[in-house]
């Protein structure tokens, strides 16, 4: 089944992840003109758009003049949240003309569902919810990457909350802050969170825009990003295969049927904590993980990324007890044991802390996202594709912390939203489509949060 891409689409036009280091570690004292601006077009926002929503309902569509004034906003919106989030390095315009280095491609006006916009504040709420803990940019100056180096007014996100709202701290944030430092040290944005600051500005631009009635599709939340050039595997992957169909009655009692797998889990626990152990000192003279103990540890790792995605409604049926390779829809595949730098070894649970932290981020987005999914399966026997993928992104990020934690890699976590879907019920997508050498573009497959609004046209 092929499902147009979305209106709202964002682009990076420049790969490149060199940063100056001088103009990152001032990147907030330099975006304060970009920033007053903005506060004073936020509000200019906020009040037009009672004028847009009454010209959309007796219309049908939002009026040419409206779009283009808002979508310059959103585009503003998402160029600086990229400037100071640290995806892109050269210094924003003030009037959101297209070019930037990250950048979105909006649709023109099209007609809309005059029901869905009469009640579009009550709609946007469940994906607003979502961005804020995102922390996405394009909703509020306390939000986003305002943080990166110092903290944020916590009245500067007041004016413009009208428009497309937005809460403070969040994934964005974090990954900001952690960039900020990464680039003073090596003059580079990590890839990984190069590409986390770009997936939340796109669903932030996807959530202001379908607010400000720019598109009536509804924001979508799958993490799927594509690469113009690829990395090395990662020796820690996770598949999920899975039809999106849910039993209403294993779904309403999934925290219940879940409690056989957290006692087990823990039990196993006490003995992984051994292992792990053993494993370090094993690791430090041999210079590679045992292949017995490596063995058991990614059993434990698979075994407890299966009962994340379970609890967590990315997949339907109940997973087993002991960690089998292929035997679970979604699927965690840990390669086999290699050379290990024996300093990292060494230090492994202090170099292990940035990434726990991402992944403490993504955890609050995953329980969000379970929460939707859970009303969604209860009422509609169907899990919403991207709160699937987002669930599924952060349990596979969650296995790559486990198994670098454990030594059964020296590679980093890769935090970038990606992820090898494959669904029954159609033709399977390449996950990295051909693109230009110059842009990376961003197309989510289908709608978000189970399609609601779609179904009353």
């Amino acid at each position: 089944m092929s499902i147009a891409p979305h209106p709202i689409q964002i682009r990076v036009r420049d790969p490149s992840l060199q940063r100056n280091r001088w103009t990152v570690a001032f990147r907030l004292i330099l975006a304060i003109p970009q920033l007053i601006w903005w506060c004073f077009w936020s509000l200019g926002m906020a009040l037009l758009l009672p004028v847009a929503w009454i010209a959309t309902l007796i219309l049908g569509r939002l009026p040419d003049w409206a779009h283009e004034v808002y979508e310059r906003y959103v585009r503003f919106n998402v160029h600086l949240g990229a400037y100071i989030a640290l995806a892109a390095n050269d210094w924003p315009g003030f009037i959101g003309d297209r070019g930037y280095a990250v950048d979105v491609d909006i649709a023109p006006p099209a007609r809309q569902n005059r029901w869905t916009v009469a009640f579009r504040l009550v709609l946007w709420l469940p994906p607003y919810l979502l961005a804020s803990l995102l922390g996405f940019w394009a909703g509020g100056g306390g939000g986003g990457g305002s943080d990166v180096g110092a903290s944020s007014d916590p009245d500067g996100w007041d004016v413009g909350t009208s428009i497309v709202g937005g809460g403070g701290g969040g994934l964005l944030t974090l990954v900001a802050v952690l960039a900020w430092f990464a680039i003073l040290v090596k003059g580079s944005m990590p890839r990984g969170f190069r590409d986390v600051v770009v997936f939340c500005l796109g669903y932030s631009a996807q959530v202001a825009g379908y607010l400000a009635l720019l598109t009536g599709r509804y924001p979508n939340s799958t993490p799927a990003l594509s690469h113009p050039a690829a990395m090395p595997p990662h020796p820690v992957t996770a598949a999920l295969d899975d039809d999106r169909r849910r039993s209403r009655l294993t779904t309403f009692f999934r925290a219940l049927l879940v409690v056989p797998h957290l006692v087990w889990l823990v039990l196993w626990g006490i003995v992984v904590v051994l292992a792990a152990i053993a494993n370090w000192f094993a690791t430090l003279a041999m210079g590679r993980s045992p292949e017995p103990l490596h063995r058991f540890l990614a059993a434990y790792v698979r075994y407890y990324a299966h009962v994340l995605a379970f609890l967590f409604l990315a997949t339907n049926p109940f997973p087993g007890f002991v960690g089998q390779e292929g035997g679970y829809p979604f699927d965690v595949r840990i390669a086999p044991p290699a050379r290990q730098h024996r300093a990292k070894t060494l230090f492994r649970v202090i170099l292990v802390i940035p990434a726990s932290m991402v992944s403490s981020a993504l955890a609050s987005v995953r329980f969000a996202a379970a929460i939707g999914g859970w009303f969604a399966g209860v009422f509609t026997a169907r899990m919403p594709e991207g709160l699937r993928d987002l669930s599924a992104w952060a349990t596979r990020y969650d296995a790559q912390v486990m198994s670098y934690l454990l030594l059964l890699t020296d590679r980093y976590p890769d935090s970038a939203p990606t992820l090898e879907v494959g669904e029954r019920e159609r033709e399977p997508e390449p996950l990295h489509p051909p693109q230009p050498a110059a842009a990376t573009v961003w197309e989510p497959p289908s709608p978000d949060w189970g399609r609601g609004p779609e179904a009353i046209r």
